[in-house]
């Protein structure tokens, strides 16, 4: 554990050297427009520095080198043991600089520096490490055949990868998909959120000096709506993974049937049920995981508990704990090691999230914790954890994915409502169910059309288990085994003998 005070990391903030260039083919390189957008940190307002806004013509250059260095066979070749031991080597060098890359984190996108450190960068460097781990252990198949036949079963890195990730977890979503994807063999160019891309510029030169040939890693900051399009578009990529809004996944499948038939492979929105029984085992830990199920890293979360399904005995009871344990839940600044809560990533997102409340309002919710923008005079972009109490599961505050800390309470009378209203929703990415009812809890996870089901506990799960969603929250998976499907070809071979 670190001792450094909130004036040790602000003196840190103002020494730190921020990289802003793309990164291709082993080299940091502006992008070849020239052209530079500004990052501003929501802590406090600041310009961190001027950011290259690659697009069309920095894709192609990536996509080159990266085609190159693929079939050159420097890392798709490479045995499985010594990509593990690279990749190993890649999450030590993560957690070698983990205060360095936690305060980019932090900056960049406003989150606590504790979580920063303590959550954020160690399971960016698992995500590798484990990655890394697996590979060698994963065996291809003999099919069943005939005396004088052979078939074989076998993987084969798919290529060119894309990656575009998001801003709310910066550098642990692009080492989900960066584990698998490296480990493999493939190539990858990766595109960090112009909202939050410092970290992943930074880590592309731990990369090689991990052992990663030049050209398998390349990093392309800037825009969805130039780089992000050139690449989705770009008839050399093989796969595209993403992880962001649903309305930019859903284009993202346009652009693949409009090039190559790219795979593509999306972990999208979410608006997920926390669903507290009057048998729940212990209604104080349940609101108190309710309470930072929409807190936590500013309700900035894709399976934020944003909708909170109390069966109606319990309300009056259940209510008053959560509001009360949201209280310990503070926004402040988040270069304070004792700050739970930081800012919104920008602006534009505060904004987002204001109207949203604003419509909580408008459609007869009755607010009854949080609900404004606080800490103006910093410069930066905090608002209240929020509750809403009375909502209509009709309600947009209940049908829409808000990414910032606003709660919607909705009471139910029965285990069927619970899991009707739980359901009725475009998205299905996570769910949680609180009751001392074995049988109960299992047909009720069951039910759930839900990627994740999480029972008497909120957010459960490591890397040992698959992560992503039903319906409109996309498909594919990331952690666990099942994220190697994404990055591989399955060919079948066989033999006469």
């Amino acid at each position: 554990m670190t001792t450094l005070t909130r004036a040790d990391w602000e003196q840190r903030a103002r020494d730190l050297k921020i990289e802003g260039r793309a990164y291709i083919n082993g080299e940091y390189t502006d992008a070849v427009s020239g052209e530079t957008f500004e990052c501003i940190s929501p802590v406090d307002g600041r310009l961190l520095g001027k950011i290259a806004s690659c697009d069309a013509a920095d894709a192609q250059r990536a996509v080159d080198n990266a085609r190159a260095t693929f079939n050159s066979g420097a890392w798709s070749r490479l045995a499985p043991t010594k990509r593990k031991a690279t990749m190993i080597r890649f999450a030590g060098l993560l957690k070698q600089h983990a205060e360095e890359l936690a305060l980019l984190e932090t900056l960049d996108m406003g989150k606590p520096i504790s979580d920063s450190l303590y959550i954020d960068v160690p399971g960016a460097a698992q995500a590798l490490s484990w990655s890394g781990e697996a590979i060698d252990k994963i065996y291809d198949e003999v099919a069943a055949t005939p005396h004088d036949q052979l078939g074989l079963v076998t993987r084969e890195p798919v290529g060119v990868v894309g990656a575009i990730v998001p801003w709310n977890f910066p550098l642990m979503m692009a080492c989900w998909k960066l584990g698998p994807a490296l480990s493999t063999g493939n190539s990858v160019i990766l595109k960090p959120s112009e909202k939050s891309p410092l970290t992943a510029i930074r880590i592309a030169a731990l990369a090689v000096e991990a052992g990663i040939p030049k050209g398998v890693l390349n990093v392309l900051p800037g825009y969805g709506h130039t780089v992000g399009k050139a690449l989705a578009l770009h008839n050399d990529v093989d796969t595209l993974v993403f992880t962001g809004s649903t309305k930019i996944a859903k284009q993202l499948l346009i652009y693949s049937g409009e090039s190559n038939m790219k795979r593509v492979w999306l972990e999208a929105g979410g608006k997920s049920p926390n669903i507290v029984f009057a048998d729940a085992p212990d209604l104080q830990a349940a609101a108190e995981a309710a309470a930072g199920a929409i807190a936590f890293n500013q309700g900035e979360v894709c399976t934020a508990g944003s909708r909170l399904l109390v069966e109606r005995s319990i309300k009056d009871k259940f209510l008053p704990l959560v509001i009360e344990a949201l209280k310990t839940w503070k926004p402040g600044n988040p270069l304070d090691p004792a700050t739970n809560v930081g800012a919104l990533v920008d602006t534009q997102q505060m904004n987002t999230v204001l109207s949203y409340i604003e419509s909580g309002h408008t459609d007869g919710a009755k607010l009854v914790a949080g609900g404004k923008r606080i800490l103006q005079e910093t410069g930066g972009t905090y608002v209240e954890p929020t509750i809403f109490d009375g909502v209509s599961n009709a309600m947009k505050i209940a049908q829409e994915e808000i990414f910032g800390p606003v709660l919607s309470v909705i009471t139910f009378d029965s285990a069927e409502e619970a899991i009707q209203i739980a359901n009725d929703t475009p998205y299905g990415l996570a769910a949680a169910v609180w009751t001392a009812d074995i049988s109960k809890a299992h047909l009720t996870a069951k039910a759930l059309r839900a990627g994740s089901v999480w029972v008497n506990q909120y957010d459960g799960g490591d890397m040992t288990a698959p992560f992503g969603g039903f319906k409109q929250s996309g498909n594919g998976r990331d952690k666990s085994l099942h994220a190697f499907d994404k990055y591989t070809e399955l060919k079948a071979t066989w033999i006469k003998l």
